[in-house]
Parts: structure tokens; C-alpha cells; sequence
């Protein structure tokens, strides 16, 4: 499809792809097939890095390893995986040259063919994957050829280009995607959050923001924001999108016009109605999201505002609702152990995505740290203290955590576990059991990255929900 309408113009142009990666590689491979002269630079040159050199360079495609900083002679064009931070030198490099820097998103943009899928994208510091997942749903109860793409795993470069053609694609988008995509162009997009993450990479919040804003600019139909967050409402408003393109809020209260929200027990529409001053349109029921915590309703209500700007009806939002589950150690009951619920929420990485997890139950036994990755913790606590009946820690960094609850929430037991062997996390399950009453919810939403201790978050939900079954097992 795209590679068609486009191979004669990269025919023998000098390209450097800058990292090998989940997206570096199928770049490289991309645009050596297209025609183009590409040269890899990678910062690292460990076994892996030159197994994977070995295979690039047998199929024509060089490859300099140790060396990511000086830009190959004659580049014409960097195309960039997203982790490579704007201050590498290699970019510096290429301003003083005028070479032009892109990232996988923006070269999937411009190898689009004429007769592409539009991109509805969802960025945001939280909920993008459940929100892009939970917009794929809907968009299939629909009836309309699909897929959820981009941060997701699913590679942009591969739906662009791949042999399915599809009328709609679910896009997730990363900060460090939109910095490096400016000719994005999407049908409709939301910004779902914005929390302080990734600083290291943008060097400020502002900064930081207004890569997530670009999702807006040159939106045709709607720019979904967060009514609860008025930074994401500012950034609709800074955007430059297309005459007649809306702006759409969600929110948990009730929806004014052009809006999305909640009345009793029911998400309704009064953005996407013939008179929104007076109607209101009933999409799904509270009970339709799986699971039906606060911050998930709010996602699940800025995917049905994305699905109606596509034209999608009201009984699609409700079967996608329905029809969709939620990927692992997001808010995933694990299982119930003498009337206390035991919750696996790895993914809440920061202290944004814990809060709002928080916020979903009480009372609550929470299991905590890991590496903080700069972040603090007395908001968090502040907010969640009331819900606490006591706290766990584990981790790297569990001191910045106690050090809040001391200050915020003196009277909360805590039990601080000073062991990072792999029977920790039995050890925290067993403490938290000890502390936890029937009725009671022990919640692992650690607010911090998982690799002090587990190879990733994936692998920190999986000891969790290995030493709660144990605990089950052990009292059955």
C-alpha cells in the first residue's frame, strides 16, 4: 500500500536510523526496502546489539555500533527510535546540518497511502493502552475493520504498510512519539491526563505538555479533553486544527453540551446529539466497564467520545464496553482470600496512575515502592490516607514513601520490608494479610517502577498474584 506510492522518492537517499529497538529495526528494514542507503547508529555495543547488527548488515544495511553520537557522512534524513532524548548529540548534530529528524510515528504518517485508514490517537500519562484497547472494542462492535496500534506493541509501520486494509485505526501515542512526529495529522484525538513523567527525557513539565498537545494539532472532527484536567482543555485550545473541529470533554459529573459523562448510573452523550443544549443520548451503564473504578469510567468515556466523533452509534459503544477486558495487572482482581480482595494494579507505575487506583477502593491495604524515578510521594499520601488501613513496603526507594505516610498519615500502621529476594513479595502479601479485615482490599499500585526488584511490571503483578494464590491455598 504505502510502500508503493512512495519507493521512488527514498531511492538511494542517505538515512540513519538512530537505535535498534522494538521500532529501530523494522524502521531500518523499512526504508532499505523502500530503495534507501541506511546506516544504524546504536549507543551500545553489547552480544545482543551486534547479534541483531549481524542480521541488519547481512541483509545490506549498515550498521555502526558504540557510536551513536557523530552523524554518518551525507545523511540526508534521521529517523529516530522513540527513547533517544532530544539533547543527544547526534540531534545537535543534525540541526547544525539541517538534517530533518523523524521518529517511527511520523515515517508511518508519511508512508501512508492515498487511500489510508484514518488515526483516531490517545495520549496521556495514564490509561492510554486500556483506553486504546477499549476504543478497538467499540470500533468492532461497529462492524468497522480495526486495530489497536502504535505504544501499544502493534507497530504503526506494520498496519501502514501491511497487507490489511482497514477503515479506522486505534492509535496509543507516547510523548516521545508526537515530539518526533510534526506532520501527524489525526481524524480526532484525546488527551486523557497530564502528570509530572518522563521530566528526565523533556527537561519540564511545559515541555513535556506540549508534546502531548500536539496530538491535537490539524485534528478534522474532535479533540477529546479531560474536563476534571484543564491543562488538557488548554492545550485543545493552543492547537491549530481544521475549520469545524470541536472540542469534547469528559467527565465523571454530569456532562454539560459538547460533553461526555455521568448521570445515575449511566455514561451518556450530549456532544454528539442533534440539540446537545437539550438532549442527552444513553451510551452504556456504569456496570458495562470491566472494571468499573472511577479512572477506568473515564477512560472508558473518552474512548466512546473518539468512537462518536467517527460516526459510531450507541448501541457499538455499549457492546465494545462490554466485550472489552482489560490486559493483566491493570486493576485485575486476583482473587478473594477470607472476604479480602486481593487487587494487582503493577501497571500504576507513578504516583498519578496509583491515585487513581487508590481512589477505587476502601478500605484499602496497600502494597507500595520500588524506584521512584524522581517522583514524590506527600500528595498521593495526603489524598489517600483517609482510605488506608495499612501499608506495605517494598523497594528501592520505599523510604521517600514512609517518609509521606509519617508526615500525612502518622496513625496508618506500616511494615517496611528490607529484603529484595524473590520472597519478597510473599513476604508483603503474607504482612498485608496480617493487616487486612474482611471487606478490606489489599492493593499492590506500588507508584514506582518495578526494576529494583522484577525484570518489569509484568513480572512484579506475576509474583503478586503467585503469593496470593499461595495464600489462598495455604487457608483453603
Amino acid at each position: 500500500m504505502g510502500s508503493r506510492q512512495v519507493s521512488t522518492t527514498w531511492q538511494g537517499k542517505n538515512v540513519t536510523v538512530a537505535g535498534m529497538g522494538v521500532s529501530g529495526i523494522p524502521a531500518a528494514r523499512v526504508l532499505h526496502g523502500l530503495g534507501a542507503r541506511v546506516t544504524v547508529v546504536n549507543d551500545g555495543d553489547d552480544e545482543r546489539s551486534r547479534t541483531q547488527a549481524a542480521e541488519l548488515e547481512a541483509e545490506g544495511i549498515t550498521v555502526r555500533l558504540g557510536d551513536g553520537a557523530t552523524l554518518p557522512e551525507g545523511t540526508e534524513l534521521i529517523v529516530t527510535t522513540p527513547g533517544w532524548a532530544p539533547g543527544k548529540p547526534l540531534f545537535a548534530a543534525a540541526a547544525e546540518a539541517g538534517v530533518p529528524v523523524w521518529g517511527d510515528v511520523e515515517l508511518a504518517w508519511r508512508l501512508r497511502g492515498p487511500d489510508a485508514a484514518p488515526w483516531l490517537a490517545v495520549t496521556g500519562t495514564n490509561g492510554k493502552t486500556t483506553t486504546v484497547r477499549m476504543l478497538a472494542s467499540i470500533l468492532e462492535a461497529a462492524g468497522l475493520r480495526t486495530a489497536a496500534v502504535g505504544n501499544i506493541g502493534v507497530s504503526l509501520l506494520d498496519a501502514v504498510l501491511g497487507e490489511e486494509r482497514y477503515d479506522v485505526l486505534a492509535v496509543e501515542l507516547s510523548s516521545y512519539q508526537l515530539h518526533w512526529a510534526p506532520s501527524l495529522r489525526a481524524h480526532s484525538a484525546a488527551v486523557l491526563n497530564l502528570a509530572p513523567d518522563h521530566l528526565d527525557w523533556h527537561g519540564s513539565m511545559e515541555a513535556y505538555a506540549a508534546d502531548k498537545g500536539r496530538v491535537y494539532e490539524g485534528n478534522r472532527v474532535a479533540c477529546v479533553y479531560n474536563v476534571q484536567d484543564p491543562v488538557t482543555e488548554h492545550l485543545v485550545r493552543e492547537a491549530d486544527v481544521e475549520e469545524g473541529c470541536r472540542a469534547i470533554g469528559f467527565t465523571l459529573g454530569t456532562p454539560g453540551p459538547s460533553q461526555l459523562g455521568v448521570v445515575d448510573d449511566l455514561l451518556v452523550d450530549r456532544a454528539f446529539v442533534e440539540n446537545r443544549q437539550k438532549q442527552a443520548q444513553e451510551l452504556a451503564e456504569i456496570s458495562d466497564v470491566n472494571p468499573p473504578a472511577p479512572h477506568n469510567i473515564a477512560n472508558a468515556l473518552a474512548a466512546a467520545a473518539l468512537a462518536r466523533a467517527f460516526g459510531v452509534e450507541p448501541k457499538a459503544v455499549r457492546d465494545g464496553l462490554r466485550a472489552f477486558r482489560p490486559d493483566p495487572h491493570r486493576i485485575e482482581l486476583v482473587e478473594e482470600v477470607e472476604g479480602v480482595a486481593y487487587v494487582d494494579d503493577s501497571k500504576a507505575t507513578n504516583t498519578h496512575a496509583a491515585e487513581a487506583s487508590l481512589a477505587a477502593y476502601d478500605p484499602i491495604v496497600w502494597i507500595a515502592g520500588g524506584l521512584a524515578k524522581g517522583a514524590t510521594f506527600d500528595e498521593l499520601v495526603e489524598k489517600s490516607a483517609k482510605r488506608l488501613r495499612g501499608v506495605v513496603l517494598i523497594g528501592a526507594d520505599r523510604a521517600l514513601i514512609r517518609e509521606a505516610l509519617a508526615r500525612h498519615a502518622p496513625e496508618v500502621p506500616v511494615v517496611d520490608l528490607d529484603r529484595t529476594d524473590t520472597g519478597a513479595m510473599s513476604a508483603a502479601v503474607e504482612e498485608a494479610a496480617r493487616l487486612a479485615e474482611p471487606g478490606d482490599t489489599v492493593l499492590l499500585a506500588p507508584a514506582c517502577a518495578s526494576m529494583d526488584m522484577f525484570v518489569n511490571y509484568n513480572k512484579r503483578g506475576e509474583a503478586f498474584a503467585d503469593a496470593v494464590r499461595a495464600l489462598a491455598a495455604g487457608r483453603a
